[in-house]
């Protein structure tokens, strides 16, 4: 009820004076909404199309046959890897807040120190160095856009661990371990992969399609504190609700499965395409891929013309 002293026309004023946080958050929850369409509108596109220029690209960046403006294009390297990402980075959107900002921050953090410890020391990964520019060099030592390339893993093997264990995922001892180690399980698809077409290189290498076991010991040590900050990051039960009802929040784990499985497949790299293959497991297990998905996903026109 308005104050007795008040006169009309101050009263209509103080109505009118919107709140800037409720707008804030209307604006918010409306970019969200046109960014999940965008993102469904062309889910197929993104988590397959990409993955298979990407890896059709960067095979024939390896063997010499696309010419030096188009080889290991960066532009077109980290163009592709935020497209792929997106999926993730919209699903999560609704869940990020300021202690989510500040872990993934922190993730951020690690992940540059980790690896220019590496770079310059050897440990704990091994001794390694990059063979191609991905991107703007940090120091010109490691790519600035590392944490592109790092996060979303943890985040992915996060995510998926949350919907495979179901409600074991609600035990910190099982659901820390499990993340651990489908954390470690990501590198052993990516770093053959990685070292099969030039990305980087182990000296000497190891015996793990090029790759040294002492990497892994990294990835175990990287991936601890990266899954326990991620873990920290976010209210659970909040995050599997939306990871539960947002069809595509693990489509940048599908990009990942292609890209780097079928650079494996290519290059003969058969253990390493088997985890992948696992990962595909696991996707199928979340029960949200499927052929009626596959179908749903397609272009319009493909899409018709399949069920014709």
């Amino acid at each position: 009820m308005a104050d007795p002293g008040t006169r009309p026309d101050e009263v209509a004023d103080s109505d009118s004076v919107s709140d800037p946080i409720s707008e804030t958050g209307e604006r918010r929850a409306a970019l969200e909404r046109r960014l999940e369409a965008l993102i469904r509108e062309n889910r197929f596109t993104i988590a397959v199309v990409f993955p298979v220029i990407g890896a059709v690209t960067l095979v024939a960046s390896a063997e010499g046959l696309l010419p030096r403006p188009l080889a290991y294009n960066p532009l077109l390297i980290l163009f592709g890897t935020l497209v792929m990402r997106s999926p993730l980075v919209v699903g999560l959107l609704p869940r990020v807040d300021r202690r989510a900002l500040a872990c993934l921050g922190l993730v951020t953090a690690y992940t540059y120190a980790i690896e220019l410890v590496g770079v310059r020391t050897g440990w704990p990964y091994g001794t390694f160095e990059y063979g191609i520019r991905l991107g703007p060099m940090l120091f010109g030592e490691i790519p600035l856009a590392l944490p592109l390339f790092f996060v979303p893993l943890v985040l992915n093997a996060y995510l998926l661990t949350l919907l495979v264990l179901g409600g074991w995922s609600a035990r910190p001892l099982v659901r820390i371990p499990t993340a651990i180690a489908a954390v470690v399980a990501v590198d052993l698809v990516l770093d053959p992969a990685a070292v099969a077409i030039g990305f980087w290189s182990y000296v000497p290498p190891g015996g793990y399609y090029g790759v040294p076991a002492s990497n892994y010991v990294g990835w175990l040590l990287s991936g601890t504190v990266a899954a326990l900050l991620v873990d920290r990051a976010f209210d659970r039960a909040a995050l599997l609700e939306r990871v539960r009802t947002c069809e595509f929040v693990l489509d940048d784990l599908v990009s990942f499965v292609v890209l780097w499985g079928a650079i494996n497949v290519l290059y003969g790299n058969w253990l390493a395409a088997s985890v992948a293959g696992l990962f595909c497991l696991g996707l199928f297990r979340t029960e949200r891929y499927d052929r009626e998905l596959l179908l749903t996903a397609l272009p319009a026109s493909v899409g018709r013309s399949r069920d014709s």
